[in-house]
C-alpha cells in the first residue's frame, strides 16, 4: 500500500512537471503569435481571431470590431488569423491589401518577439544564478614520459577560450577543433576568484582524440568537470546575457549544418513530445534554473526555426512576399496555399517521426 501511494505521488509530481513544460511551450508560442498581432495592429491589419491553443474553443470573446479572442482545448499551439491571408485582397485591411514591406514586418515580428523574450529570460537566469561556466573537478597530473604538463588546478572555473566566452561545451570543442598538434590554446579561468589565462600545448595523441571522439576534456588535461555559474557585475552581466543568447542561436545553426552534412543523425532532434518530456525531466532534476535556461533555448529555437524558408513557416511566407515586392505581382495564391498545406503536413509528420525515434 505504501509503495502504491509513493508511485501515485511520483506520478502526480511528474504530471506537474509535464504541465510546466506544456505551459512553457504554450507561452513561447503565444509570444510568437502576439508579435504578429501587435505589429498587425500597428499597421491596421484586419485580424479575425487571436487564439491560444488549438482545437475546440473553451473560451471565446468577440470585440466590437468583430475580432475574436479564444482559448482552445489543446495547449500545443496558437494562431493569429489575419483576414484574407491566403487570397487576393478583397477589402481594405485584408492581409494582402497591405504593402509588402508591412507584411514582411508582420511576418518577422513573431520570431523577433521570441528572440527578445529569450534575451529577457536569459537575463533573468544570469541575474539570479550567474553566467554558465564549467568548474574543473579533477585534472590530469604531469606526465614526464608523454611530456604532458599540468596546466589547470582543481576548482578552476573555465569562462573563456581563445578570447571568446565559454557558455557551452561546444565552445571548448570549437576552440580546440581549429588547432593542430604542437599548437597552443589559451583558456581563461577564474582561479581563487582571480581571472587568469592558461596557455596549453596540445600533444599529438590528444589532437587525434579530439578528431576521432570529440573528447575535449582529455585534450585539455581535464579528467572531469561540471557545469556551474559565475556572477559578474551588473553591466558585464548584461553583455553576457546578449552573448549567451546569441551563442544559443549559433549552436542551433551549427546543429542544422551538421544535420545537412550528415554529421548528426535525426535521432539528435526531437519533436514536440520530446521537447516537453526533456523539459519536464530537466526541471524535475535541476529546478528553476534549468527551466529558465530551457525557456531561453526554446525561444531562440522557435525564432530561428520559423525563419527557415520552409513552406508553412514565416520564413517561406517572407520569401513569397519579397518575390511579390520585386516582381510587382504576387505568386499565384493557390500555389502558395497548397505549398503551405503540404509543408504543414510534412512538418507534422517529421515531428512525429523524430519523436518516435526516442521511443524505441
Amino acid at each position: 500500500m505504501v509503495n502504491l501511494l509513493i508511485s501515485f505521488t511520483d506520478a502526480l509530481s511528474y504530471a506537474l512537471y509535464i504541465l510546466i513544460a506544456l505551459l512553457v511551450l504554450l507561452v513561447m508560442i503565444t509570444v510568437h503569435e502576439f508579435g504578429h498581432y501587435i505589429v498587425g495592429k500597428i499597421f491596421k491589419f484586419k485580424i479575425n481571431e487571436f487564439a491560444i491553443g488549438f482545437g475546440p474553443a473553451i473560451f471565446k470573446k468577440t470585440k466590437k470590431d468583430g475580432e475574436v479572442f479564444s482559448i482552445r482545448l489543446l495547449p500545443l499551439g496558437g494562431y493569429c488569423a489575419f483576414a484574407g491571408e491566403d487570397e487576393d485582397a478583397l477589402t481594405e485591411g485584408d492581409f494582402n491589401s497591405k504593402p509588402p514591406w508591412q507584411r514582411i514586418l508582420v511576418l518577422l515580428a513573431g520570431a523577433t518577439m521570441n528572440f527578445l523574450t529569450a534575451i529577457l529570460v536569459a537575463g533573468i537566469f544570469i541575474g539570479a544564478y550567474g553566467t554558465p561556466a564549467y568548474r574543473i573537478e579533477t585534472v590530469r597530473p604531469t606526465d614526464m614520459e608523454t611530456g604532458f604538463v599540468q596546466y589547470f588546478e582543481q576548482g578552476d572555473i573555465i569562462i573563456g577560450a581563445e578570447d571568446k566566452s565559454v557558455y557551452l561545451i561546444t565552445d571548448l570543442m570549437s576552440a580546440i577543433g581549429s588547432k593542430k598538434a604542437g599548437e597552443t590554446i589559451t583558456v581563461t579561468v577564474l582561479r581563487n576568484g582571480t581571472e587568469k589565462d592558461v596557455t596549453i600545448k596540445l600533444l599529438q595523441n590528444e589532437i587525434e582524440s579530439i578528431e576521432s571522439t570529440g573528447e575535449t576534456l582529455s585534450a585539455l588535461g581535464i579528467q572531469s568537470m561540471r557545469g556551474t555559474t559565475v556572477r559578474f557585475g551588473f553591466f558585464t552581466s548584461i553583455g553576457k546575457t546578449f552573448g549567451y543568447t546569441f551563442r544559443l542561436g549559433a549552436s542551433i545553426f551549427e546543429v542544422l549544418g551538421q544535420l545537412l552534412t550528415g554529421k548528426l543523425g535525426l535521432n539528435a532532434m526531437g519533436g514536440t513530445v520530446t521537447t516537453i518530456t526533456t523539459t519536464a525531466n530537466g526541471v524535475k532534476n535541476h529546478g528553476l534554473g534549468y527551466l529558465l535556461q530551457i525557456t531561453a533555448l526554446i525561444g531562440v529555437n522557435l525564432s530561428i526555426f520559423n525563419l527557415l524558408p520552409i513552406p508553412a513557416l514565416d520564413g517561406c511566407k517572407t520569401v513569397f512576399t519579397l518575390i511579390e515586392w520585386i516582381r510587382g505581382k504576387p505568386v499565384n495564391r493557390k500555389i502558395e496555399y497548397i505549398l503551405s498545406i503540404i509543408g504543414m503536413v510534412l512538418l507534422l509528420g517529421f515531428a512525429v517521426i523524430v519523436d518516435l525515434q526516442h521511443c524505441f
